[in-house]
């Protein structure tokens, strides 16, 4: 049952705010003798306990257990956070701490790294940051460099900030000659270009299947495909923290934890909810089973999308307890997004 917040009388959503303030901040359900003496309402107990019933019989709070006390559900918490939440901006020290540490200086993985830690630290939850996707940059230079065996070093420099190594398997060994001028010759046509339109072109000149297409320009053109295919695998986010979650009462059951560990170490089923929120503008906040995902049916992740050049580029965010502070998590995350992209975005 979808509750809207006409549905609600504001007594109950005074109660209703009241409560998950408390449980967020102790964890312990809430009964109404505790509403009656600590929520600074002059509601007598008995009203409490009926509007504690209204709430109840709406799908917006439930008894665990045999409690006598009651906490949020998942709609509790939605209702909270869409209505009745109170975000305040991130205090000076905690944005002077992310400005100083997410400095301009750092290549892209590092900058994602420390993000993540940072996220990690200040909200003693899970930082999560996805790599800055390489669509809209460009490929700036090329090279290749001869090892041992039948093997090749590939150095990419992507945008001026990032140089990426590959080890590439050749068929043949290749001399140092014939790898300097398959450098040269992809060099002079594609540095500059954006990256898709690099993959692009080579896609199309591996097609070409003209004899007068010289040797020495198809093994350049077929390296180069493997140089710019090796870079886009590996790891498509650092997490950093997890084992924070832990420390959660909620999170520490044997099971759940298991299944969260094993979702952040397959990555498949996160980046999936992660890539629905590249599309988004601003925070957004996906609540135990709103994820889609049964492992995080006992977490909320918290998320904003960072940009380079007004093209969102990735997402970061963190991973905690439904019961999270998200009045502090938000700012955080929101501010960590707006001065990640900053970081990234190219300085004359």
């Amino acid at each position: 049952m979808s509750v809207s917040k006409a549905d609600i009388s504001e007594r109950a959503l005074q109660l209703l705010k009241a409560l998950t303030e408390r449980y967020i901040r102790e964890g312990q359900p809430v009964g109404s003798r505790t509403l009656s003496r600590e929520s600074g309402l002059n509601f007598s107990p008995a009203t409490i306990r009926n509007v504690m019933a209204d709430l109840e019989d709406l799908g917006l709070i439930r008894s665990p257990h045999t409690s006598a006390g009651r906490i949020p559900t998942v709609q509790g918490y939605r209702m909270f956070v869409d209505t009745l939440l109170t975000v305040k901006p991130l205090d000076e020290p905690t944005v002077s701490r992310l400005r100083s540490q997410l400095g301009i200086d750092q290549e892209p993985k590092g900058l994602v790294a420390t993000a993540s830690t940072l996220l990690s630290g200040i909200t003693q939850m899970a930082g999560i940051v996805t790599l800055p996707r390489h669509e809209h940059a460009s490929l700036k230079r090329v090279e290749f460099l001869p090892l041992s065996e039948h093997r090749v070093l590939a150095v990419l420099v992507i945008s001026d900030r990032e140089v990426q190594n590959r080890i590439l398997k050749v068929d043949r060994p290749y001399t140092a000659s014939e790898l300097q001028q398959a450098s040269n010759y992809l060099n002079e046509q594609f540095a500059g270009r954006n990256l898709e339109e690099v993959r692009r072109a080579l896609i199309r000149d591996m097609k070409d299947t003209r004899e007068d297409m010289d040797r020495m320009m198809r093994m350049a053109v077929e390296m180069a495909d493997s140089a710019l295919n090796a870079a886009e695998e590996g790891d498509d986010f650092v997490l950093a923290g997890q084992t924070n979650l832990m420390e959660f009462e909620e999170l520490c059951d044997l099971g759940t934890l298991r299944q969260l560990f094993d979702a952040f170490n397959r990555k498949r089923d996160i980046l999936h909810l992660l890539d629905q929120c590249v599309n988004g503008e601003g925070v957004q906040i996906f609540i135990g089973e709103e994820s889609g995902y049964q492992m995080l049916d006992e977490c909320s992740l918290v998320t904003a999308p960072y940009s380079v050049e007004g093209r969102v580029v990735g997402v970061l965010g963190v991973i905690g307890p439904t019961r999270m502070a998200y009045e502090r998590v938000i700012p955080i995350v929101d501010a960590t997004a707006r001065i990640m992209g900053a970081a990234l975005n190219p300085r004359e």
